[in-house]
Protein backbone atom coordinates (compact mmCIF):
# COMPACT_ATOMS: atom_id res chain seq x y z
CA UNK A 1 0.00 0.00 0.00
CA UNK A 2 1.50 3.12 -1.38
CA UNK A 3 1.34 6.32 0.10
CA UNK A 4 -1.20 7.81 -2.59
CA UNK A 5 -3.32 5.39 -0.65
CA UNK A 6 -3.22 6.05 2.81
CA UNK A 7 -3.83 9.52 1.42
CA UNK A 8 -6.99 8.78 0.03
CA UNK A 9 -8.09 6.02 2.63
CA UNK A 10 -7.76 9.41 4.88
CA UNK A 11 -9.16 11.78 2.71
CA UNK A 12 -12.32 9.62 2.63
CA UNK A 13 -12.00 8.82 6.60
CA UNK A 14 -12.71 12.86 6.95
CA UNK A 15 -15.60 12.61 4.59
CA UNK A 16 -17.89 9.98 6.03
CA UNK A 17 -17.08 11.40 9.53
CA UNK A 18 -18.16 14.86 8.27
CA UNK A 19 -21.19 13.42 6.47
CA UNK A 20 -22.06 11.49 9.50
CA UNK A 21 -21.62 13.76 12.61
CA UNK A 22 -22.31 16.89 10.13
CA UNK A 23 -26.22 17.05 10.67
CA UNK A 24 -25.96 16.20 14.22
CA UNK A 25 -23.31 19.28 14.94
CA UNK A 26 -25.56 21.83 12.69
CA UNK A 27 -28.54 20.85 14.10
CA UNK A 28 -27.09 21.67 17.71
CA UNK A 29 -25.41 24.77 16.56
CA UNK A 30 -29.18 26.10 15.24
CA UNK A 31 -30.69 25.07 18.22
CA UNK A 32 -27.80 26.69 19.96
CA UNK A 33 -27.83 30.11 18.26
CA UNK A 34 -31.76 30.00 18.71
CA UNK A 35 -31.71 29.23 22.62
CA UNK A 36 -28.93 31.97 22.87
CA UNK A 37 -30.59 34.81 21.18
CA UNK A 38 -33.76 33.98 23.04
CA UNK A 39 -31.83 34.19 26.27
CA UNK A 40 -30.35 37.22 25.35
CA UNK A 41 -33.98 38.56 24.80
CA UNK A 42 -35.44 37.67 27.47
CA UNK A 43 -32.27 38.14 30.34
CA UNK A 44 -32.55 34.13 31.44
CA UNK A 45 -28.92 32.88 32.23
CA UNK A 46 -30.42 29.37 32.86
CA UNK A 47 -27.83 26.62 31.45
CA UNK A 48 -30.35 23.71 31.16
CA UNK A 49 -32.50 26.21 29.16
CA UNK A 50 -29.91 25.71 26.33
CA UNK A 51 -29.12 22.49 27.12
CA UNK A 52 -32.21 20.48 27.10
CA UNK A 53 -33.81 21.56 23.36
CA UNK A 54 -30.61 20.91 22.04
CA UNK A 55 -30.53 17.00 23.72
CA UNK A 56 -33.61 17.04 22.16
CA UNK A 57 -33.25 18.24 18.87
CA UNK A 58 -29.92 15.86 18.79
CA UNK A 59 -31.79 13.01 19.62
CA UNK A 60 -34.34 13.05 17.21
CA UNK A 61 -32.28 14.22 14.03
CA UNK A 62 -30.14 11.09 14.89
CA UNK A 63 -33.40 9.05 14.77
CA UNK A 64 -33.79 10.07 11.61
CA UNK A 65 -31.22 10.42 10.20
CA UNK A 66 -29.65 7.24 12.41
CA UNK A 67 -30.00 4.34 9.53
CA UNK A 68 -28.24 6.76 7.13
CA UNK A 69 -25.34 7.32 9.48
CA UNK A 70 -25.55 3.51 9.89
CA UNK A 71 -25.14 2.72 5.90
CA UNK A 72 -22.80 4.98 5.28
CA UNK A 73 -20.45 3.84 8.05
CA UNK A 74 -20.83 0.25 7.29
CA UNK A 75 -20.37 0.62 3.49
CA UNK A 76 -16.51 2.46 4.62
CA UNK A 77 -15.93 -0.30 6.46
CA UNK A 78 -16.79 -2.80 4.06
CA UNK A 79 -14.24 -0.90 1.85
CA UNK A 80 -11.58 -0.69 4.47
CA UNK A 81 -12.06 -4.08 4.81
CA UNK A 82 -12.06 -5.01 1.28
CA UNK A 83 -8.86 -3.02 1.33
CA UNK A 84 -6.86 -4.56 4.08
CA UNK A 85 -7.63 -8.46 2.34
CA UNK A 86 -5.68 -6.85 -0.58
CA UNK A 87 -2.99 -5.62 0.93
CA UNK A 88 -1.73 -9.12 2.50
CA UNK A 89 -1.99 -11.18 -1.15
Amino acid sequence: MGLDQFIIVGRETIYVVVLTIGPLLVAALAVGVFMGIIQAATSINEQTLAFVPKLLVVIGIFMLAGPFMFSTVTGFFQTIFTEIGRVGR
